[in-house]
């Protein structure tokens, strides 16, 4: 596993990319607040202007429905690795293997939902920065993923600097300070320890 810089991780993809001649998916995982919404579209963003097409699929867009979730008892785990859609995921990066366009689902943030056929990646789309953080967590049915992903980041920061994001992230909701503190505390740093222990090593690290 490389730790590095993200220019040297730019420099380190764009040698892999000269010779692809499908689509190229990069797995870029990590604990929840480590930043990887802002890395991904950062690399996405550096990629195009370097005239590799890029684009983004979210594993949160694969979100169970809040209703899903209460029926199942999970709602107060939302965001822990069982309250996804693994293998329609799974799904998906089949489709982006085998079709030149395919409509992707988003997650919304600032309404906590998923929302169905929202970004196109067209036929030019060449490499694909698949963002989320269980994606290379070593069980089933994540495990599942891992060969469709041609290199794999990881990325972290520290626990102080994640624990900051995550209640400033949480706040910013307007929720009381009790429910804050159970997210980020029974839920949300526990979700990022999972990720840490029981990921797959990565062919990157990129401390953020």
């Amino acid at each position: 596993m490389k730790r590095l810089s993200y220019e040297e991780l730019i420099s380190d993809l764009i040698k892999k990319l000269d010779n692809i001649k499908n689509r190229y998916l990069i797995a870029l995982a990590g604990p929840p607040a480590s930043g990887k919404t802002t890395v991904s579209e950062k690399i996405t963003k550096d990629l195009n202007l370097k005239g590799y097409p890029s684009n983004i699929l979210q594993m949160d867009a694969f979100h169970y429905d809040n209703s899903i979730l209460e029926n199942k008892g999970l709602l107060s785990k939302k965001g822990s690795s069982e309250t996804f859609d693994v293998m329609g995921l799974k799904n998906f990066l089949n489709r982006l293997n085998d079709e030149d366009e395919v409509i992707v689902p988003i997650f919304d943030r600032s309404l906590e939902l998923s929302k169905s056929s929202a970004v196109i990646i067209s036929k030019k789309t060449r490499v694909i920065i698949v963002e989320g953080n269980y994606l290379l967590l070593n069980s089933e049915p994540w495990k599942k993923l891992h060969n469709y992903f041609q290199s794999k980041i990881i990325i972290d920061c520290e626990e102080k600097i994640r624990e900051e994001r995550l209640v400033k992230r949480w706040e910013n909701f307007n929720l009381p300070k009790e429910e804050v503190h159970k997210k980020v505390y029974e839920n949300d740093l526990p979700n990022g320890l999972n990720v840490l222990q029981n990921s797959i090593e990565a062919d990157y690290t990129l401390i953020n």
